[in-house]
């Protein structure tokens, strides 16, 4: 990753911090980005007043807010970089400074897997599937398939998205998509999102029935095991740092969904459940928490709500209890499940755990809206 390749859009932020006479900030940034915050510091301090505290914690998006800290420091703004905007009320002053890269990959290196996607989807719309009552076997079988097919399909539209820091590419390779011969659409999702095309590792709201396949733009892997285990649709990748294509693998969505089905096997019979509520502005599902306790105790189980800002197993392995429910990221349970000694579940695989919800409607991503 070429740093200097990036714009961080500074100008904006120094132009408020002249304006309120701002006199102590604080900068937060994600861990990508930590490299340069010295500079950026630095800059921030030579063209204003106000002297800039960094918040050095790990940061891992919008919801992971600092504010209250801050305010305790006598911080009168803090400027969040390198995240957009959510629907959550940040309780204090707040700059949210867009970064952008100049990158602008070439689109022969994805075609053929965008051409192989296209087919699958079109085979998908053309076989709608529509079996009847199945037994539990075969139930547990759609709940294993990595694409999804329990979804309708309307279209085989192709659903361009991307990281923040390249969403401004998205306008120039719609049309270039088009000119390819594709049928392009952009998703517009919900209100934790703020522009159209973006994805988030808790958030895949723009998707619809009309989308077929869908293309990525950006690095890592993140965001496509989140958008493929949501929606069931086939994903390329294009990388704007390096110019690589490839797809998110049906076989490794496969391995995911393999340990989830054994996760939920594995707590069918445990009668004491510790229930993760996130401290963090953006994660606190106060209300989910509290219902899958209800749920546990009309099963005869046990429930205890535990609260945290961060979950790690140094921090919940040692509790005396069968096994862990996460209601905080998303993500916890589903990338940093084999760090844990016990099993950890979101609340959709509970609620099939305990019969509450059916094997035969397949895979539900847990999702914060």
């Amino acid at each position: 990753m070429d740093l200097k390749r990036h714009d961080f859009e500074l100008d904006e932020l120094m132009e408020r911090i002249r304006a309120n006479d701002n006199r102590l900030i604080a900068l937060q940034v994600p861990e990508g980005l930590k490299m340069q915050a010295l500079e950026m510091m630095d800059t921030i301090e030579t063209e204003t007043s106000a002297q800039v505290v960094l918040a050095a914690d790990p940061c891992y998006g919008a919801c992971d807010l600092v504010h209250d800290k801050m305010q305790l420091m006598g911080v009168e703004l803090v400027a969040h970089m390198g995240h957009s905007q959510m629907n959550i009320n940040s309780g204090m002053p707040t700059e949210f400074i867009n970064v952008t890269y100049d990158g602008d990959p070439e689109l022969h290196t994805v075609m053929p897997w965008l051409e192989q996607h296209r087919a699958m989807a079109q085979q998908r719309l053309a076989q709608q599937d529509q079996t009847g009552t199945l037994s539990e076997e075969e139930a547990q079988e759609r709940f294993m398939d990595a694409v999804g097919r329990m979804a309708p399909l309307t279209d085989t539209k192709l659903g361009l998205v991307g990281s923040i820091q390249h969403l401004h590419l998205l306008p120039e390779f719609h049309d270039r998509l088009e000119k390819a011969g594709f049928d392009v659409t952009i998703p517009v999702g919900g209100a934790r999102l703020s522009f159209p095309g973006q994805v988030l590792g808790c958030n895949y709201s723009g998707d619809d029935h009309s989308i077929g396949h869908y293309l990525f733009l950006g690095s890592g892997d993140f965001h496509p095991i989140g958008l493929v285990l949501h929606t069931g649709k086939p994903l390329a990748m294009l990388d704007p740092y390096t110019g690589d294509a490839e797809e998110m693998s049906l076989q490794r969505i496969e391995r995911i969904l393999r340990q989830r089905f054994g996760l939920i096997m594995s707590v069918q019979d445990a009668n004491s459940f510790g229930i993760l509520i996130g401290e963090k502005p953006g994660q606190m599902r106060r209300t989910l928490a509290l219902r899958m306790k209800r749920i546990l105790a009309k099963h005869g189980k046990k429930g205890y709500l535990l609260a945290l800002e961060h979950v790690g197993p140094e921090l919940i392995d040692f509790y005396p209890v069968d096994a862990f429910v996460n209601t905080a990221c998303p993500r916890i349970a589903i990338d940093d499940a084999v760090k844990y000694r016990k099993p950890l579940i979101t609340p959709f695989e509970l609620e099939v755990a305990l019969g509450e919800k059916k094997w035969e409607t397949g895979y539900q991503f847990d999702e914060i809206p």
